[in-house]
């Protein structure tokens, strides 16, 4: 009786010290990102897309995750004319993540971001001066991330709440604001995290 007893604790003492494996902790530091490419064409009008955000991220508590992201985005669109107009963009933000169970192999998380960016446009057409732009943003999504292991996991976000203003880089020139409720397929992005 007594050696059923030891086994069973044992047994359970490893599955409780497998679990804890995945998932996060208070001070874990994880790195994730997203890449994302498209490539559209109509008739001779052609639109190439290229996104990459990196983040980086700490567990100050149990639930709760604070971070910064990088972000680049390429697009280029070539015309009826054939001219190639481009558009070239960098970023940085904040974001901080409540996480509802994040010792658990799967857990849903909402994710509240503040980002700035400029970007640089070229019409394509020569004698034309490029623009350029800032602008910031602030949205709110939720997502949900599973652990495949004990170091990775993939994370997928859909949908999005912002609130954005761009600002042309012109005299006279006025912002446009914009608010957003994103819930169709191109609001969903996949991405692959790496706990340390």
């Amino acid at each position: 009786m007594k050696k059923i007893i030891l086994t069973a604790v044992a047994v359970l003492a490893f599955g409780f010290a497998n679990a804890q494996e995945k998932g996060f902790t208070k001070g874990d530091l994880f790195i994730s990102g997203a890449v994302g490419v498209s490539s559209v064409k109509t008739g001779d009008v052609k639109e190439s897309e290229l996104n990459i955000t990196p983040k980086v991220g700490y567990f100050a508590t149990e639930n709760i995750a604070v971070g910064a992201t990088i972000g680049y985005t390429s697009l280029k669109e070539t015309n009826d004319f054939g001219d190639d107009q481009k558009t070239t963009a960098f970023g940085f933000g904040v974001f901080g993540r409540y996480y509802a169970t994040p010792a658990s192999d799967f857990s849903f998380f909402g994710e509240l971001g503040v980002n700035y960016a400029t970007a640089k446009f070229d019409d394509g057409i020569d004698g034309t001066e490029d623009g350029k732009a800032n602008g910031f943003n602030v949205a709110v999504a939720p997502g949900v991330s599973y652990f495949i292991s004990k170091h990775f996991a993939f994370e997928a976000s859909i949908g999005v709440l912002s609130y954005g203003s761009v600002k042309p880089d012109a005299d006279g020139a006025e912002a446009t604001n914009s608010f957003e409720l994103g819930l169709g397929l191109d609001d969903l992005t996949l991405g692959l995290v790496y706990k340390f």
